[in-house]
């Protein structure tokens, strides 16, 4: 079953099992953000903007000096709290193998705090390094950052009972439109997969056929 399966089997369970007030307000964010057109993430052929951030252990990542190893697989995503992004996570782990064969590596950056970052690399049994962009400055240079709605804030804290600020040690309600970049090692983007609906992602597979074209 491909990635892009499981994630429409979660959205079909995520839209039975909640009230419509919730799904319905999630799809209309989308529906904004795709009309919008604001968070498209840096375009195919720009140079990738280069960040040191820290891992849940407070070693720090710059991503040039990755780059100097091979190319890089860089995703964006929510948080641990998000099953879309836990399906994607653990789908990306499953060809960790495959990436370090051909020579990449991957890097995960989500806003959540460190804490829950460590949590999430545990349960999931992540081996690739996970990065913490609290305040969403990274996720603002690729692109992708955006302001949470207040009717998404009001359903998130009221009814699914996550305070999204509190979760991500932020005094800010921001999240990234999930995005992944394939860098080569001159830091130009050379594929990318951004899609205001958080229920589609990258596929493992288009991954290790872009990284075997670096």
């Amino acid at each position: 079953m491909s990635l892009q399966q499981q994630l429409d089997e979660a959205k079909t369970q995520f839209v039975a099992n909640t009230p419509a007030e919730v799904h319905m307000e999630m799809f209309r964010m989308i529906r904004e953000q795709q009309e919008a057109g604001l968070v498209t993430g840096l375009p195919v052929g720009s140079k990738a903007k280069d960040f040191t951030l820290k891992n849940a252990l407070g070693e720090e990542t710059t991503l040039y000096e990755e780059l100097a190893k091979g190319p890089v697989v860089l995703t964006f995503y929510r948080g641990g709290w998000c099953p879309f992004c836990s399906m994607q996570l653990r789908a990306y782990q499953s060809i960790l193998p495959q990436i370090e064969a051909i020579g990449g590596q991957l890097i995960a950056i989500s806003p959540q705090s460190p804490d829950n970052t460590l949590t999430q690399k545990e349960k999931e049994e992540l081996a690739f390094t996970v990065l913490s962009d609290t305040n969403g400055l990274i996720a603002t240079k690729y692109r992708i950052l955006f302001e949470v709605p207040d009717y998404i804030q009001d359903l998130t804290q009221n009814v699914m009972g996550l305070d999204l600020a509190e979760y991500n040690a932020s005094d800010r309600w921001i999240l990234p439109v999930p995005a992944t970049f394939m860098i080569d090692e001159s830091a130009f983007i050379r594929a990318a997969h951004v899609d205001s609906d958080f229920m589609k992602r990258m596929e493992p597979q288009d991954i290790l056929d872009e990284l075997s074209k670096l």
